[in-house]
């Protein structure tokens, strides 16, 4: 069968999943929230956590540094409510950007954070704080996190 086909053995929520993430690419800033709500009232939680996740991870990236990245955080934690993952992962982006601007941070945040983020914080160019690439050499809870961070640190 050709790969231009629709296969029709793939679950309904591949096909929703790759829908959505269509939808979010594309999606004005104006309607962000409702369209974010509308994917999460899907009845398969888990894909539905997917596809926000992957778009709340290209919109972070994009903004991480700039002045909407704010306000954007604020309405998506109040669109994701209380999804443990989703929480997490937005308040790790939230900690990203203040690792790149140079804001305040503590080192429980960063020793308590995800191994996702303590790898993202080694490899990232935005990060260059000598204070956590190297309380992460020395405390990062992977090997390949310490050897990463002191490599940069």
């Amino acid at each position: 069968m050709s790969g231009s086909h629709i296969d029709d053995d793939e679950p309904p929520e591949h096909r929703r999943y790759a829908q959505y993430l269509r939808a979010l690419d594309g999606v004005a800033e104006t309607d962000e929230a409702e369209l974010l709500a509308a994917v999460l009232r899907d009845e398969d939680q888990a894909m539905a956590e997917a596809a926000v996740n992957q778009h709340l991870e290209r919109r972070a990236a994009e903004q991480l540094t700039g002045p909407g990245f704010p306000a954007w955080a604020a309405m998506t934690a109040t669109v994701v409510g209380d999804r443990a993952f989703l929480v997490l992962r937005l308040r790790e982006w939230t900690l990203l950007r203040s690792l790149a601007l140079d804001e305040p941070w503590t080192e429980e945040e960063l020793l308590t954070a995800s191994d996702w983020f303590q790898r993202t914080v080694t490899t990232s160019p935005l990060v260059t704080s000598p204070a956590a690439l190297g309380l992460l050499a020395e405390q990062g809870r992977t090997r390949r996190v310490r050897n990463a961070a002191g490599r940069r640190g």
